[in-house]
């Protein structure tokens, strides 16, 4: 077998393995519409208010052979908060708050993604509020993945939850008479990216 034979025979198997690696991951898009981040806090031991954001961006990418491999990426307007009272919405903007004048969105990085069912999560990551950077675990689990009935593409769904003390990013007004833990419920559904 000649020398460039060989060459070729190399070259094409590393396309060829790159390709079988490549397609076991599938990238999805986050649905706006049908995503929710849901926040909670304790007033004064008398009742657990809630809030939540609106229009969440991000992606998914899911390695079903090797789930430690799928990571997840997320941008969180900060100007789309609703707590359902529209001064306490306008409130939280201010600087001694999210000051969403000066940092508008919340991220949320992954690090790390841990399962050993492939059905239940544990997702590492860096939350960033107010320009401030903690990490963060989700305690997340898989709805379902398969082909969306409507849109006739793959999509996927997850639940998760997780929570944070709202010190550690700068924004502890009024604790402890207004907790200082925020627990957070995360509801998603993405569509494959085509």
């Amino acid at each position: 077998m000649s020398v460039k034979l060989k060459q070729l025979l190399v070259v094409m198997s590393v396309i060829t393995i790159s390709g079988i690696s490549t397609a076991a991951t599938v990238n999805y898009k986050i649905d706006p519409t049908h995503t929710a981040t849901v926040f909670s806090w304790n007033h004064l031991g008398f009742s657990t208010p809630s809030a939540n954001f609106r229009d969440i961006q991000g992606t998914i990418a899911v390695d079903n052979d090797h789930p430690e491999k799928s990571s997840v990426n997320v941008n969180i307007p900060v100007k789309s908060i609703n707590t359902n009272v529209a001064i306490f919405d306008t409130k939280l903007q201010q600087s001694e708050w999210f000051n969403s004048a000066k940092f508008p969105v919340i991220t949320f990085k992954s690090t790390k993604v841990e399962t050993t069912d492939n059905k239940n999560f544990k997702i590492l990551g860096q939350l960033t509020i107010k320009g401030i950077t903690k990490p963060v675990v989700l305690t997340a689990v898989l709805n379902q993945q398969v082909q969306h009935p409507m849109l006739k593409v793959p999509a996927i769904g997850f639940n998760a939850s997780t929570q944070i003390k709202r010190s550690d990013f700068d924004i502890a007004g009024y604790a402890p008479a207004v907790s200082d833990e925020i627990d957070i419920q995360i509801t998603t559904e993405a569509i494959a990216v085509k």
